[in-house]
Formats: C-alpha cells, structure tokens, sequence
C-alpha cells in the first residue's frame, strides 16, 4: 500500500500492541479490518472517538473498515474494566441504536463509495441470534481451553477483585463470543484484523486463536493506548457525564468547550489522535502554542478541528462564535444570534430569577430588579449602592439608578443579564 498505516499512527501515540507480521501484512495489499462498538445506547462518545480514527485512517490507508455493532455481545457486557453486567437489549431498540451509530460513523468513515475499500457495517446479532447453545459449545467452545480463558488479564482482574459479586458464567464467556466474531468476519469478509483498545488485548487475541484452529489461517491484533488525562480525571467525562456526539445529547457549544479546556499537555496529545491535520502542521502549532500559550492556539484548533468533523462547520462557528461573546465589543447584538439552547449552556449555573414580563414592558425600575424581583441582591439598600458605585451592568452595559428595564433590553424576548462587577452574573427571565 502506498501508505504505511502502522508507521502513520505511531507518532499519533495512537498504537499500543502490534502482533508481530501485522505491518508486513498490511504493506502487501488491501485488508480488512474492523473495531466492535456498543450499541447499548443511540449515540457513541469521545471515548469511542479513538477506535473511530484508527479506522478513519485505515480507510485513508486504501485499506476497509468494518465497523461491527455488537448487538449480541452488548447483550451480554464485556468484562473488560467493568465491575457489573448490562441490561438485556431488545431488537428494536438494537437496530434504531445502530443506525444512529452508522450516521455518527459516516462523518469519518465513507460508506457510500463504490470503492472496494468502502466502509461496512455488521451487527453480530445477525449471525449469533440463530446459533444454538449446544452448536455453539461444539463448534466454537472445544477449540478454546478453560486454562487459555483464565489466563486473559480481564478474567484474571475480575475474578480477583474486591467484589464478592465474581465473574458470572455469561461474562467469562464473552471472549468466545468476540473471538467468534472475528472468525465469522475472517471467513465472510476476509477481515484479518481486528482494532480496539489496550484493554481488549485478550478477547481480540482469542479471536486470532479461532482463527488458527478452526480457520486454518492468520489473523492479527492491533491495539491503541487507552486515553488518560494528564491531572488524573477521566477522558471524556464533563460534571454532565459521558461527552456524547449526539448534540441533542451533548450541544455542539459544550463539546467544543470540552476540547477548548484541554490542559497544555493533553492538547498537544489530542492534536495528534483526533485530527486529521500532518505531522508538519502539528508540530508548526505545537511551536506556536509554546511561544504564547496564554492565546490557546493549540486548545483552539483541536477545539475547531473535531467539532467540525462531528457537528459540521455551521455548528463549530456557532460554538465559537459563543465561546467568545461574554468578551464581544457588541456583546447585546452577538447574543441575539444565539438559540435558547446555546444561550443557557454559555451561562449554565448562573442564578436565575422569573419576573413577570408584563412589569419589564411596563418599566421594572434597577432597584426593584435587583433586589425585591430577584433577589440578586440582598437589599433595597445594597442595589443602591452598587448603583452608586456604578458596579451595575444591564446586557454587559453600565446602568444607574435612574435606568428602568423594558422590552429593548429582553435578549430573545425572554432573558435580561445582569452583572455587578466582572465576577457576579444574574439572568432575569420573563415569563
């Protein structure tokens, strides 16, 4: 192949594990290879955002990606790193998830090309759904040893943790059911490899070993290196939970802030992982950001580089154009242009207070929207004051105590903001 798939995703830090002839293998001509993904819910998240670019990149490699939704195995829950078992999926569910995974995966991944490496998606759920427990157990189970099983690291983990829960029967059979995967795609779609991260180590190499014995062929693993947070907390979790690609899940404004907030150090790793920008042009940015960090170059194209891949470019300008606007010279025009749902995500966990709209079209004077119609203030005595002082701003806009709110100060008929001094932020809603 022209390009060297291995060779290009190792100084992304993108590569883990590598089964030693994969990239000999991969050089000789185009091979398929696919990554699992979990369908237990309608929308995947940036923790999956790795899998997803290790086989964007396959695909630019002139190599084909099989994205496999793992209806059965999702039924099931995979031992790897979990400490509990997932709820049963009923079918209906299952295939609305994935064909809401199937459009995430087609911002990276083209599906539609008549290309011979143009993406598939499977759903092992069509070939595990008709096979029995006994066929199962004959063809598949008396390949694999129960000493093989317990030597994987996720059975291991489990069986010796704390918990007094163990490792159910269903759970320790997972990797036979992955594993059978891998030989079902081997033999129906010549797939060869199969991706994923560090953690599935065991269960992929359980495949390749299906592969070997009942195959009578050669299979290989490639992993990538689970996603860290240089202070500790986890990747791809906000105090809202998991970062989701879905915006009715994850606005578009909070996923680009998620990657805007990136510490220095991991903003240099995610350019690398989550971009499709060369290796020249990243280390040009790198160069710049270490020369000013404080203007966030860096922060700010990773930021602009993955919302565009995963909402579009309309989106990524609104997310940015919304990240800037509490600094915007024309602060009372530029908020106009925010919907509802981007005006509360750019002022979420401000104090908000109801007020009748009918006192501000009548003409709510400042010292009763301070304090007696809001309760922003303690006082009658304190608005005064602050007044006085000339702390008070109406839409970013000093005010006096002459000033009176109306219908010219409502940002989208409904929401007034106020601010004493720089740090203290209110929002008045008319209802």
């Amino acid at each position: 192949m022209a390009n060297n798939f291995i060779e290009g995703l190792k100084w992304r830090g993108m590569i883990h594990d590598v089964m030693p002839g994969a990239e000999e293998h991969l050089l000789e001509q185009m091979r398929a290879a696919y990554v699992g993904f979990d369908p237990t819910a309608d929308s995947l998240h940036i923790g999956n955002l790795v899998p997803i670019m290790l086989l964007a990149h396959y695909q630019r490699c002139g190599h084909k990606p099989v994205a496999l939704v793992g209806g059965a195995t999702g039924m099931i829950g995979d031992p790897s790193g979990k400490s509990a078992e997932r709820n049963l999926l009923d079918e209906t569910t299952l295939r609305h998830n994935q064909e809401a995974i199937k459009k995430q995966l087609a911002h990276f991944l083209d599906f539609e090309s008549n290309q011979p490496n143009a993406a598939l998606m499977v759903n092992n759920y069509d070939w595990m759904k008709d096979f029995s427990f006994l066929d199962f157990i004959r063809d598949v189970g008396k390949h694999i040893t129960v000493n093989y099983m317990m030597a994987k690291d996720s059975v291991k983990n489990r069986i010796s943790s704390d918990s007094n829960e163990g490792m159910s029967f269903t759970e320790f059979t997972y990797q036979l059911v992955q594993g059978y995967d891998f030989l079902h795609l081997y033999q129906a779609h010549k797939c060869t490899i199969q991706m994923g991260g560090s953690d599935q180590w065991g269960n992929i190499t359980t495949g390749t070993e299906l592969i070997r014995r009942i195959g009578n062929g050669k299979g290989f693993a490639i992993t990538c290196p689970l996603i860290t947070k240089s202070d500790g907390s986890k990747f791809g979790k906000s105090e809202g939970g998991n970062v989701w690609l879905d915006p009715k899940r994850t606005s578009p404004y909070k996923f680009y802030q998620y990657w805007l907030n990136s510490s220095d150090e991991d903003a240099e790793k995610y350019i690398k992982i989550f971009t499709f920008l060369e290796k020249d042009d990243i280390e040009a940015l790198i160069d710049t950001h270490k020369e000013q960090p404080h203007l966030r170059q860096l922060q700010k194209r990773l930021a602009q580089e993955i919302t565009t891949m995963v909402h579009g470019a309309e989106d990524c300008e609104n997310a940015e154009k919304a990240s800037q606007i509490l600094y915007s010279k024309a602060f009372k025009e530029d908020i106009q242009t925010l919907d509802e749902t981007t005006f509360l995500d750019v002022f979420e966990g401000v104090p908000q207070a109801d007020v009748s709209k009918s006192k501000i079209l009548e003409g709510l004077d400042m010292i009763a929207a301070l304090s007696a119609e809001t309760g922003f203030l303690a006082s009658n005595g304190e608005a005064r004051r602050a007044l006085k002082e000339n702390s008070i701003a109406v839409n970013k806009e000093k005010v006096n105590e002459q000033y009176a709110l109306s219908a010219a100060d409502l940002i989208n008929d409904t929401y007034v903001i106020l601010n004493r001094g720089k740090r203290s932020t209110f929002i008045i809603r008319a209802v």
